[in-house]
């Protein structure tokens, strides 16, 4: 068994969501270890990532880069719940930001969430981004 924690939590406490994420995984490594289990699990979380390398990423998503710069919270199942926020920039922000992410550190593997509806193309060229600047720079294997 193992964990993967997504980008959205069914609680809000005022504390950023990339906190709480890590504090959930520190709970869940810890009843993991006092289980006796006799070997470690893997903790992926997932991120939106979106580098704005282009005229195209930019006419899509550079004004979501203003405005999902921060954790949103809103109402689900009659609570309040905190959302992961977007992390949509141009790469050597992304990289800064990226690296202050505490679930992102805690965690083994990192899952990038990509914009489907814009087909393969698109996405081919995001993710040769993240993994052409953001990779190396983050130290990700």
């Amino acid at each position: 068994m193992n964990l993967m924690s997504s980008t959205l939590l069914t609680e809000d406490t005022g504390v950023p969501f990339d906190q709480l994420q890590a504090e959930q995984i520190a709970g869940f490594r810890e009843a993991w270890t006092a289980a006796g289990h006799a070997h470690t699990p893997r903790v992926s979380v997932s991120r939106s990532i979106i580098p704005l390398i282009d005229d195209e990423s930019r006419h899509y998503f550079g004004l979501r880069a203003q405005t999902d710069a921060r954790d949103q919270v809103g109402y689900l199942d009659g609570g309040l719940a905190r959302f992961g926020r977007s992390y949509i920039g141009e790469p050597g922000q992304l990289v800064q930001q990226l690296s202050r992410d505490a679930a992102v550190a805690a965690a083994d593997t990192l899952l990038v969430t990509v914009p489907n509806q814009l087909g393969v193309d698109f996405n081919v060229r995001l993710l040769e981004a993240i993994s052409r600047e953001l990779r190396p720079a983050l130290g990700w294997d």
